[in-house]
């Protein structure tokens, strides 16, 4: 066993906490795969997780990331559905050992087949992405062909999921992004109309749009900025699901009891075994139609993963950040 480069925190805080070192290889156990990466996704949990103010704390010291893909080195024992050769991504709910890293021991139960016709680089925006993007849609706000959902922020890497994602389950769909090329995006990615959160005009836009009648669901990936008015768009009985927050906010009540409105927090990490399974399950179809094509913003070199964490929350996301250990 050799040495391998990782990125490790050793301290909560900004992108400076993140460090290029030398570390151990490690050696898989009973149920375990050992994982050559060529691909990171970064996510904005990766960012919480790494400034020490998300809920949940790894030990330190660790290393980051949960969303990666890349080639099996070598198997444990017990496991018999991977052997090495095998193209893989994991399902960014096991963090194994840490992602950003050349390799890393994974749990196998937590890997599923990389189809040929999907990139590396598209393999690791798969995890949490797309498997947060589906069970907001169809687990929590259990949308149905025909309904018509606002995505907010849909040009990110949750959103384009989203977008492709209701498209093939034939919603209508409705995105938002801050810049012309974010709209492009979102159209592109089979949005029927983009809006400009930006626009102080968007409200009235959206409200044209509907023809008055407001949205059946909206997938929110601000809260603390958008939830109150989140309530104004929804038409009776609609759903808001929450996928991400930065802070509080205030909302009224009221608006939620006219509509029969329902709010809906999510987190991945509460996903169940069997919803995983069903989730991977139709996640592997549509790549293996084309139905789904994850959108790569920008590849960064492992050593950067400090300038992608700085990119990773900032505005105007256009697909997905990965960074490349090899």
């Amino acid at each position: 066993m050799g040495e391998i480069k990782a990125i490790v925190v050793r301290e909560f805080g900004g992108p400076e906490v993140l460090k290029l070192e030398n570390i151990s290889e490690s050696k898989p156990g009973p149920g375990q795969v050992l994982v050559e990466i060529h691909a990171v996704g970064v996510n904005p949990v990766d960012t919480y997780i790494r400034s020490g103010t998300y809920a949940i704390k790894p030990e330190l010291p660790y290393t980051p990331g949960s969303d990666l893909s890349g080639i099996v080195k070598s198997v444990g024992k017990n496991v018999t559905a991977l052997k090495p050769g095998d193209r893989v991504y994991s399902d960014g709910v096991d963090p194994g050992s840490g992602a950003y890293a050349q390799i890393a021991t994974w749990q196998a139960s937590h890997l599923y087949p990389l189809p040929d016709q999907v990139s590396f680089a598209q393999g690791a925006a798969l995890g949490i992405p797309y498997a947060t993007a589906w069970r907001a849609l169809f687990n929590r706000a259990c949308a149905k062909a025909g309904e018509t959902i606002l995505i907010h922020g849909a040009s990110g890497g949750v959103g384009v999921a989203a977008v492709q994602l209701a498209k093939a389950h034939k919603l209508k769909i409705i995105g938002t992004a801050g810049t012309d090329e974010g709209r492009n995006l979102i159209l592109a990615q089979g949005a029927h109309f983009s809006l400009n959160h930006n626009s102080p005009d968007y409200a009235s836009e959206l409200n044209t749009l509907t023809d008055g009648k407001g949205v059946d669901i909206v997938l929110e990936m601000l809260a603390n900025v958008n939830l109150d008015r989140d309530l104004d768009f929804l038409t009776t009985y609609g759903r808001v699901v929450i996928i991400g927050n930065r802070g509080r906010t205030e909302i009224d009540p009221r608006k939620a009891m006219v509509k029969d409105a329902t709010i809906l927090g999510m987190t991945l990490f509460n996903t169940t075994p069997d919803e995983l399974a069903s989730i991977h399950t139709d996640l592997i179809s549509g790549l293996q139609t084309g139905i789904l094509q994850p959108v790569i913003a920008r590849e960064l070199p492992l050593a950067d993963a400090r300038l992608a964490h700085i990119h990773q929350l900032e505005p105007g996301a256009h697909g997905k950040i990965v960074l490349i250990p090899m």
